[in-house]
């Protein structure tokens, strides 16, 4: 059973990790699942009140800056609301859509037809898919060193 419950735990880490670069994966829930999966294998002895109110502080730092980061490059590269939006659009269809480069064209489509609906011209309207895609990456980085940040902080937990 310890076998099997480190194996559940290291997933649920992997599909954690992945989700900051692939949005349709669960992220950091699946990383805060596994500190459950731990307590139900191993016990919950070892967390106390001051790990799950770290995490979770992380866990909501992280979902609101994936919205906010990511909204930041748009609009820092001079993006209305509709390209904010549709960049959004972009990022959670553009994968299934064009399976290999979907992540990095769909944001930055959404973003370009924002702009071109809010009557931007061309040149603006592909500065600000541009910038989309700086937030994108950069909200990509912020959920990496997070998502890292929560792992370790579960790995000195129990080793303390």
């Amino acid at each position: 059973m310890t076998i099997l419950g480190w194996i559940l735990i290291i997933a649920l880490f992997g599909i954690g990790l992945a989700g900051a670069v692939f949005p349709v994966l669960p992220g950091a829930l699946a990383i805060y699942a596994a500190f459950f999966v731990y307590g139900w294998f191993f016990g919950f002895d070892a967390f106390g009140v001051w790990f799950w109110i770290i995490q979770t502080l992380i866990v909501v730092v992280l979902i609101v800056a994936d919205y906010i980061v990511g909204a930041w490059g748009t609009k820092k590269f001079g993006g209305s609301r509709l390209s904010v939006i549709l960049s959004t659009i972009g990022v959670i269809i553009g994968p299934f859509v064009i399976p290999a480069f979907g992540l990095i064209i769909g944001p930055f489509i959404g973003a370009l037809v924002g702009e071109l609906i809010s009557g931007s011209s061309l040149s603006k309207s592909v500065k600000v898919g541009w910038g989309s895609l700086v937030g994108l990456f950069s909200s990509m980085v912020v959920k990496v060193i997070l998502q890292i940040g929560m792992i370790i902080i579960f790995f000195i937990w129990m080793g303390a």
